[in-house]
């Protein structure tokens, strides 16, 4: 079953929208039954508080239990406040109308919090990879799942720097997952790479995480939202494999700006959702194939403080570097989790380190103009800009100079024409 619509040239109205979700949950069968809906944080772009809206329309009433979990993945915990905001409710409303609706935090870092599903076998991700590696991969979840009867995943699809566009499986994996599959499936993307992988349809990290979700013996139902701005352009309903590879071919027509030139210089201009610079680095992995040879990537995030709430410690350690820097120095890095080392080395981006000579030539300037201080950018091997010093309308205008601005960045990907 595969249900739904999909525009390049307007949006779904409410009623569509409506009209899509009823008569998928319809066929699903689902009175009487505990009903679980794994959504994204603050860090998408999507109307949840729609879908929250018209999903307690439609099952609220006839269900046992209908129940959210937040799609973190190894980001921060939110709180009470950022939750209603996230699905569009006040306080009042939380504890009143929608008492009965738990809102979970996904919690990677709490053992307990998870249940061990099997193990990816050493020969199928050595098949998968096409030999780039050999390794079993253990495969955890969030038990929560295991309460439920039925698991919908309500999420957006973009280009992704790590396996190629969101949605579908991925919001299990890394969403509600375990560190193994996280940092395997992560580095898998960063030896890859960004420029190969990002905007790319079918991958072998997609192949990894899709492996990693049949492990899953539970009912599931996908909501693939294909967005532009906070509106739906597309939704696609049916199994998660499905309704990703319809989402992904729109948002491959709306989410990709295809330029007949490289810039040289970009000013990417990073919206308030991006809270530090681990998720913030989408405004460099978004760019990085539009940009010349020897240009730069400016990060503009004043609000941006911290480099990783989670991750500070080891990114502090380790900096930011090309690929290449941790392949030929494996034996010192190879400790550190795969998921951190992957992003530095999507937000360094492609380049070469010479192991003879100790010698790192990045392919462009990555530089931060943040809160984060001239000192700590430059021990994390990155570029700095006071962020006072930018004048946005000295920036704008100036494409035919190579130069760009790009506000609200991290989402749409640029590529240059073939």
């Amino acid at each position: 079953m595969l249900i739904g619509k999909g525009y390049e040239d307007r949006f779904l109205t409410e009623g569509e929208i409506g009209n899509l979700m009823s008569s998928a949950l319809a066929q699903a069968g689902l009175e009487g039954k505990r009903v679980l809906i794994i959504i994204p944080d603050s860090t998408r772009t999507a109307p949840i508080p729609l879908m929250f809206r018209l999903f307690f329309e439609f099952l609220g009433d006839t269900v046992a239990a209908l129940d959210y979990l937040i799609a973190l993945g190894t980001h921060s915990a939110m709180s009470e406040a950022a939750i209603n905001q996230l699905v569009g409710v006040t306080p009042a409303e939380r504890s009143g109308k929608y008492a009965r609706v738990n809102i979970f935090n996904h919690r990677w870092d709490v053992p307990e919090a998870l249940i061990t599903l099997g193990q990816i076998a050493e020969a199928d991700i050595e098949e998968i990879t096409g030999g780039l590696m050999r390794q079993a991969v253990d495969v955890r979840l969030n038990k929560l799942v295991f309460a439920y009867d039925q698991i919908i995943i309500c999420g957006p699809t973009f280009p992704h720097e790590v396996v190629g566009f969101s949605g579908g499986n991925k919001y299990f994996f890394p969403g509600i997952g375990g560190a193994e599959v996280i940092n395997f499936s992560h580095w898998l993307g960063a030896v890859i790479t960004n420029y190969q992988v990002i905007g790319t349809k079918y991958t072998p990290v997609r192949r990894v995480i899709d492996k990693a979700a049949s492990f899953i013996d539970r009912p599931k139902l996908c909501f693939s939202m294909v967005v532009t701005g906070y509106n739906l352009a597309g939704l696609y309903i049916g199994p998660p494999e499905a309704a990703y590879d319809a989402a992904a071919d729109l948002s491959a027509k709306l989410h990709i700006k295809w330029v007949d030139r490289p810039y040289q210089r970009v000013l990417a201009v990073m919206p308030k959702m991006y809270d530090d610079l681990w998720t913030g680095a989408k405004g460099m992995y978004k760019m990085e194939p539009a940009v010349a040879d020897g240009g730069e990537v400016v990060i503009y995030a004043p609000h941006i403080n911290e480099v990783s709430y989670t991750h500070g410690k080891y990114l502090d350690e380790v900096g930011y570097h090309v690929r290449d820097y941790f392949l030929k120095q494996w034996d010192k890095f190879k400790g550190y989790p795969g998921g951190v080392l992957a992003h530095s080395t999507h937000l360094r981006g492609m380049g070469e380190y010479d192991a003879a000579t100790g010698v790192e030539t990045p392919r462009i300037k990555v530089t931060l103009a943040t809160g984060i201080p001239q000192e700590r950018c430059r021990r994390l091997n990155l570029g700095y800009l006071d962020p006072a010093s930018i004048n946005l309308e000295a920036w704008q205008g100036r494409e035919d100079e190579g130069i760009l601005v790009v506000p609200k960045a991290g989402e749409m990907l640029y590529r240059l024409k073939p």
